[in-house]
């Protein structure tokens, strides 16, 4: 009786889908929607002279590892990395935006949440260099994140209003790291992103994403 019990839960568990470590400081959807009241809603400013090169380089957190090889770590399991360079060498990542699973750490980019070039249009072309760096490797909140490369680069600068996670039962998450990161930062939102994120907060009910 235990030993089908056992059987049966290992059996259950292989169908699982793959999990993957989420970045810290992710709100509730109730905190999520007054953080969304609070933002301050404008139009674009003009992309101008952004450059990317304007918010630096990953910066290094310990050692030989900087700021991508933490957050592969972070994000991964069953890690394994270089000892003298910190690259990831062997593990397994789960991009949570589409589901996908890989074992290589080429076919993987660190997503900011909020992309470099957006932010510039939102505010951050009047932040020193050293707020824009910190933005760019910021750890302590939902900025950066281990996904496909080739859905990173579908996203491109994207706001919710343009581009969306495929995966949708993510966009609940997806949308408490947007406004997250926008509140942090005081980033503004135009009227047609702030209503794809109250559309977007709205599959929390069905997500248990107010946990």
């Amino acid at each position: 009786m235990l030993s089908t019990l056992c059987i049966s839960l290992l059996i259950f568990q292989s169908r699982l889908p793959p999990t993957h470590a989420l970045p810290p400081n992710i709100p509730s959807a109730s905190v999520a929607k007054g953080l969304l009241d609070s933002l301050t809603v404008a139009e674009w400013a003009s992309e101008g002279d952004y450059a990317r090169s304007k918010y630096g380089g990953w910066k290094t957190v310990h050692g030989a590892c900087n700021t991508r090889e933490t957050v592969l770590m972070r994000d991964g399991t069953d890690v394994v990395t270089n000892p003298k360079t910190c690259a990831a060498v062997s593990g397994v990542w789960n991009s949570p935006y589409e589901g996908g699973t890989w074992t290589a750490a080429s076919d993987l980019d660190v997503d900011h949440m909020v992309p470099l070039s957006h932010s510039w249009k939102c505010g951050a072309s009047y932040w020193t260099a050293a707020q824009r760096l910190a933005f760019a490797n910021d750890l302590k909140n939902p900025q950066l994140i281990a996904v496909t490369d080739n859905i990173n680069q579908a996203k491109g600068d994207a706001a919710p209003d343009e581009w969306k996670p495929p995966l949708k039962s993510f966009w609940c998450m997806y949308v408490r790291m947007w406004i997250k990161v926008k509140s942090v930062y005081g980033l503004t939102i135009t009227a047609t992103e702030k209503k794809t994120l109250v559309s977007m907060l709205g599959t929390c009910k069905s997500s248990a994403g107010d946990l």
